[in-house]
């Protein structure tokens, strides 16, 4: 192998780490902009039935759920 060929391999070696990693940072910043997005919908949610006149136990047990799955997503 040349030393060209081999300063290519190199760079290509390297590149291929700096890749994957830049994919690394990208998927959980994907991840995080959905986790928020999620929340931004479950706020929406629970605000709707807090600020509703409805509070029946049903609409109390679906404001339960929404708050578990607030929870839930905050966790991740």
């Amino acid at each position: 192998m040349t030393p060209k060929e081999k300063a290519q391999e190199l760079v290509n070696k390297h590149l291929n780490i700096n890749l994957s990693q830049v994919d690394g940072l990208v998927d959980g910043i994907r991840i995080r902009l959905a986790q928020e997005n999620a929340l931004i919908t479950v706020n929406d949610v629970i605000y709707t039935i807090i600020n509703g006149l409805d509070t029946t136990e049903l609409a109390m047990d679906i404001k339960n759920y929404w708050q578990e799955v607030k929870q839930e997503l905050e966790k991740l």
